[in-house]
């Protein structure tokens, strides 16, 4: 007789007496097995396993809840505390405790300042076992809880013990040894903007916190800082707790919005609302979705994720951009980020070949949210960048006349000029019109006109290209002068971040821009001088015929001073090597490059013809034949560095 069941009926309901009961996760799948095992029919399978999914979606929004309605529960608690107006110290022990109990975590401690210290003490522990830990002593910056203490912000590490971002000394790292502690995470107690303490989980083994843990760890820190200010005042503890109250009600609703929200169109919202960057929302439509995400801005460049090179892309952005929805790109879903009719970019859906409407529909709807997400990003950085660029014209005209204040200003703005940057002066290359008269030599004042240069408009241009340029960086730029004057945190070799900034300031604004680089320097006075330098540079660039390049003060050296001033480059080389430049066209020779060789190698001949691969003799003949075209004189002091001068000319030109 064939016992193989025919229904799916009797395991539907095994799945929900395993619901009813909380089972384990594993016990699900034990329903699909023996139903494979007992002979079910295929399509009985089919229901089976679909039916366990589900389940298994039910249990885990069964157990998130469980796990929210405990925190939610313990929050309730500790405000019941602080509206019972208990002691300070049963206050403080109950949180300490509950922030061990809901991360889970081996111990958790409190610390408070000590005004008259000048440091900060243990004043509430829980879990710990060490005397020696229980009475440590930590000055502001020293440890994870004195980084804490000085910036305002949490900090976790995996590995305290390894972790160099913090500042070890031999008090705190023994205490900490003898605890055994490894895993810790610090969030600091804030009232009116300023920190009172700080509260602590750690574990004795290496863990990593979520952001979750760290938000729940700061919302425990926020009822310490009321239990606290409880104690100093109990008016203004009952509006703490009103205000509490007030919170926790909205932190109720918004989670039964959450639960009750099931459409990816209010989950996206919800994260640009709740402050979320790009790869958040990326990650959000890679999971809703089952793919992967990438996030391009306008010019092509990846914002979050990777994608398929930008030329490849540009005809199916186009193509989106036209049609105003999702378009397919071989194995690629290509849809445009648009504002009206501004491209702000585009999102790039991979490993998902086949899209039906309702996955397409969600697809074009995240669109709509990143575009949200970037139009508030380019209005914050705009805004940002029109405050710092007032900064950085201040520092750029007057950097002797108050440089802390200086100083101090900028680090307000988010600008440590304390620290090394970069100074780039960008300009218009002016178009390349043989027929066009030559531009007169630029004023001798960096911040007066220089007729030279091109107009305004393109000068406008440019400075919306920098804005563009450094979004998302902590650079700044400004119109000052004729020039875009860019401030970028030293990141590298001047050379090819000048070089790397002209190819790209040119592809934003739409035409060739010269960029000089000075520095890197720190300090107002120095990031003047290294402007400066920028601008001198620019004007060598511009003498050599180089415009539209990018290059730093430091690679053309002295030639950059002096070509700086606008020195005619063309007729001293032609003056000077002239006679050898017109033989070696005329016939075919090497006697400019033999030049040069023997001068770089400080006159000797050996070393000269091993530097052009040919047997001494042939130096010893070229060398008169220059003697012959220039003179007896050639090699004397005076004439040689005239010489030498014009020669690296003619190479940095060539170059």
């Amino acid at each position: 007789m064939d016992d193989s069941p025919t229904s799916a009926a009797p395991a539907l309901r095994r799945l929900l007496d395993l619901l009813a009961s909380g089972a384990a996760t594993e016990d699900f799948a034990d329903v699909l097995a023996d139903a494979r095992r007992q002979g079910a029919p295929a399509a009985v399978l089919a229901e089976i396993d679909d039916a366990t999914w589900q389940a298994l979606r039910v249990h885990r929004t069964l157990r998130q809840h469980r796990r929210r309605e405990a925190e939610l529960t313990a929050l309730f608690d500790t405000a019941g505390d602080l509206a019972a107006s208990r002691d300070l110290d049963t206050v403080l022990q109950a949180i300490v405790r509950r922030a061990r109990m809901l991360l889970g975590t081996d111990t958790a401690y409190l610390t408070l300042p000590d005004e008259e210290a000048g440091d900060t003490y243990m004043r509430v522990t829980d879990g710990s076992v060490s005397v020696l830990f229980q009475t440590l002593r930590l000055s502001l910056g020293d440890g994870l809880g004195g980084l804490v203490a000085q910036t305002a912000r949490p900090y976790a590490t995996p590995d305290y013990r390894t972790d160099d971002r913090f500042h070890h000394t031999g008090t705190i790292d023994a205490g900490v040894l003898d605890e055994g502690l490894v895993a810790i995470i610090g969030v600091p107690l804030l009232l009116g903007g300023r920190v009172i303490g700080v509260l602590f989980a750690a574990d004795r083994s290496p863990r990593a916190f979520s952001p979750d843990e760290v938000a729940l760890l700061c919302t425990l820190a926020a009822h310490a800082a009321i239990a606290l200010d409880t104690a100093k005042s109990l008016a203004d503890t009952r509006a703490a707790l009103a205000e509490l109250n007030t919170a926790n009600e909205l932190v109720r609703a918004h989670s039964a919005a959450v639960q009750r929200a099931e459409q990816a169109h209010d989950r996206l919202t919800d994260l640009v609302l709740r402050g979320a960057e790009v790869p958040d929302v990326a990650a959000a439509v890679a999971a809703l979705l089952g793919g992967e995400i990438a996030v391009l801005d306008a010019e092509g460049e990846p914002l979050a994720g990777r994608s398929a090179p930008a030329a490849e892309l540009a005809g199916a952005v186009a193509a989106s951009r036209a049609e105003g929805r999702s378009v397919r790109h071989g194995e690629l879903w290509v849809c445009a980020v648009l504002a009206g009719q501004d491209a702000l970019g585009a999102l790039v859906l991979r490993g998902r070949p086949d899209l039906d409407d309702a996955d397409r529909r969600l697809f074009e709807r995240a669109t709509v949210v990143t575009a949200l997400l970037l139009l508030l990003r380019r209005s914050v950085a705009e805004t940002e960048n029109r405050v710092r660029g007032e900064l950085l014209t201040d520092l750029l005209t007057a950097p002797d006349r108050d440089p802390a204040g200086l100083t101090a200003r900028g680090r307000r703005l988010g600008v440590d000029l304390a620290r090394p940057h970069l100074v780039l002066v960008a300009e218009p290359a002016a178009p390349a019109d043989p027929a066009a008269p030559a531009a007169p030599a630029p004023s001798a004042d960096p911040t007066g006109p220089d007729r030279g240069r091109p107009a305004g408009a393109d000068r406008g241009r440019l400075a919306g290209a920098a804005g563009r340029y450094l979004f998302g960086s902590r650079g700044v730029s400004a119109e000052h002068g004729e020039a875009v004057v860019l401030l970028v945190p030293d990141a590298g070799d001047p050379e090819d971040v000048a070089r790397r900034a002209a190819e790209r300031l040119a592809r934003l604004a739409g035409f060739p821009v010269t960029v000089g680089a000075g520095g890197p320097a720190a300090g107002p006075p120095a990031l003047a001088a290294s402007y400066a330098e920028g601008l001198r540079c620019v004007r060598a660039l511009r003498v050599l015929g180089r415009a539209g390049e990018g290059a730093s003060a430091r690679t053309l050296g002295f030639l950059g001073v002096l070509l700086g001033d606008g020195h005619d480059v063309d007729g001293f080389v032609g003056a000077t090597l002239g006679p050898l430049l017109a033989y070696d066209a005329r016939r075919g020779t090497e006697l400019v490059r033999t030049l040069r060789a023997y001068f770089d190698c400080g006159g000797s001949l050996t070393r000269a013809k091993d530097e052009l691969h040919v047997h001494v003799n042939t130096v010893v003949q070229r060398l008169d034949r220059v003697e012959a075209l220039l003179g007896r004189d050639w090699n004397q002091p005076e004439r040689s560095l005239e010489l030498q001068l014009a020669l690296r000319l003619q190479l940095l030109a060539d170059g």
